[in-house]
Order: structure tokens, then sequence, then C-alpha cells
């Protein structure tokens, strides 16, 4: 009887501790997690600033996928804007952003290969900015934003920005453009203000075609960005008139898409100017040469070197 209850004690003591170990497994690993976590934020605040901006945009970007999905069920999402961004098309799946691009082929322009061009802010983060800046606007129909692989390209309505046949900005227009102008003014990114209309002919005293108004408009736009302080350096204009459309002509809805004006954002920036320093313009003056005779076969005439670099012969004996 004594032998027996022994041995049951002793089958019901065994392994009774055994969650220890996991529970010791799974301590160390959060231990190692935070250690790193507090490394990287310590020694490396920048890759700290690129992890925290990577996870912001994924979880922004499946809040937004959320709230359209429940729009497309009933009709009520949180927003409705029609932002569109594509998928890690930028950097992959990295957190770390790739600034190297891939190799051109001989024969292509120096101005656009990638490794003499100079990159600017990354576009993500500068979206993000303005998804927030331009909340209203992309509500009402009135903006959008579309990322794309070189630019971020900000979509204004022409209806919010001009007067039909117009150039002339609406103040609603300039109030958009400095929301526009205060995010993008910090950073160095080129910046292309486009113009778009409608296939429908204009004449008037003003401008003679779909080609000038586009130009027109677009122009108003450069110049209001540069009056709010963009480096005028960053900035271009295009015009594509009626020849690049959004949507069909063929209806209004059509008709009113493709009137509006596009500032884009590229992913390459103004390259910074190289300081000159002070050491180096203060010993100009000294390389200034002297009138210097030079040797003459002849002894009548005279051969005398100026500080341009040019010669004066003469037959005079100057002193």
């Amino acid at each position: 009887m004594l032998r027996r209850r022994l041995r049951h004690s002793a089958a019901k003591d065994q392994h009774t501790e055994r969650w220890l170990v996991s529970y010791a497994d799974y301590m160390t690993i959060m231990f190692a997690f935070f250690v790193v976590l507090y490394a990287i934020a310590i020694n490396k605040e920048e890759s700290f600033q690129v992890l925290s901006d990577s996870l912001e945009h994924v979880f922004d970007k499946s809040a937004r996928q959320f709230s359209q999905q429940g729009e497309g069920v009933n009709g009520n999402g949180i927003l409705t804007d029609r932002v569109t961004p594509e998928q890690e098309v930028l950097y992959g799946e990295s957190i770390q952003k790739q600034e190297q691009g891939p190799e051109l082929l001989d024969g292509q322009s120096d101005t656009s290969n990638i490794q003499q061009k100079y990159l600017g802010k990354p576009l993500d983060s500068l979206l993000i900015k303005l998804q927030s800046a331009l909340i209203d606007e992309i509500r009402d129909g009135e903006a959008s934003l579309e990322l794309n692989q070189d630019w971020l390209i900000i979509e204004l309505s022409s209806g919010m920005l001009f007067s039909s046949g117009s150039s002339v900005a609406h103040s609603r227009a300039k109030q958009v453009v400095k929301i526009v102008k205060d995010i993008i003014a910090p950073v160095d990114n080129y910046v292309r203000v486009r113009g778009y209309t409608d296939d429908e002919t204009i004449r008037n005293e003003i401008f003679r075609s779909n080609w000038e108004l586009s130009v027109a408009r677009a122009t108003s736009i450069l110049v209001e960005l540069e009056a709010l302080g963009i480096n005028s350096a960053r900035m271009a204009i295009e015009g594509y008139g009626q020849y690049s459309p959004f949507a069909d002509n063929s209806t209004a809805e059509g008709r009113a898409e493709n009137r509006k004006v596009v500032i884009a954002l590229s992913k390459y920036g103004l390259p910074p100017k190289k300081e000159v320093k002070k050491g180096e313009q203060e010993s100009e003056p000294e390389a200034v040469e002297h009138e210097v005779e030079l040797p003459s076969d002849d002894d009548t005439i005279k051969i005398i070197r100026l500080p341009h670099g040019g010669i004066r012969i003469t037959t005079r004996n100057e002193q």
C-alpha cells in the first residue's frame, strides 16, 4: 500500500514546472526585441524615423482601404477620397528606402541617368501630409492625389480654380495653393505645373485655342506658388490642352474631369548649390597677370602680353 502511494506521488510531481521553460523563452525574446528597438532609437535616429514612417504609412493605408470598402457596401464610408497610391510601388516591401535605380542603356540622355540626379524628399511621406492637409477638398471631389513610380500628382479641379474660359485664379484657389505650398516648400523636389482642358473649342479675345488656355492656367498657379516663396528653379510649366484627356469628352462629367490643373512633384530634387570657400574668392585677384614684355628678334618691335590674354605689338619703347 505504501509503495503504491509513493509511485502515484512521483508520477504526479513529474514535469509540473515545464511551463517555466516556455515562459522564459518568451521573456528572452521580448527582452531582445526591446533592446534592438532601443539601440535603433539611440544610435540610428534616421533608421528609426524610416521605420516609424513606414509603419505609419502601412496603418494609414489599411485604414483608407477599410473606409473605401465600407463605402462600397453601404455608401457611408468614413472618407470619400479618390486617393489611389499604388502598392509598394516606390520601394517594394523593404523598410529602408532604395535610392539606386536601374541602369539605362548606352545612348540615353545623361539627364535621364538616375545616378546623376539628386533624389528629393520621399514621395510617400509627402503623400501622407497632403492627405491630411487636403482632406476637405478630397472629400468634396475638388482635389485628388495619386502616387506612381516617379511622381506625386495633386489634381485640382479647374472649376474650383478658375471661371469658365478664364485664367484668373479665384480666392478659393489661392487658399488651396497655399495649403499645398506649406507642404512642398520645405523640400527640394522638382515641381511641374500642368494645365489640361476639354475638347470644346475656345476662341475669344484672350485665348485662341485650348493650348493657350491650359498654359495660362498652369502659369497662374505657378506664379502664385512663386509669390508664396517656392524656389523658381524647382518649377516648370506644361500645357497639354485637350490632347491628354483623363475621361471621355462625350459627356459633361467627362469634360469636367478633363478640366484641371495638376501640381506634380518629382522624386528628383534640385541639387544643393556648391558653397564657394572664402579663401578661394580672395585668391582670385592674385591670379591677374600684369603686362609682360616678351623677347623679340627685332630690336624695334615690342610684343606685350595683356592681362586678358591678348598681345599688343608696338614699336614704341614703353617704360
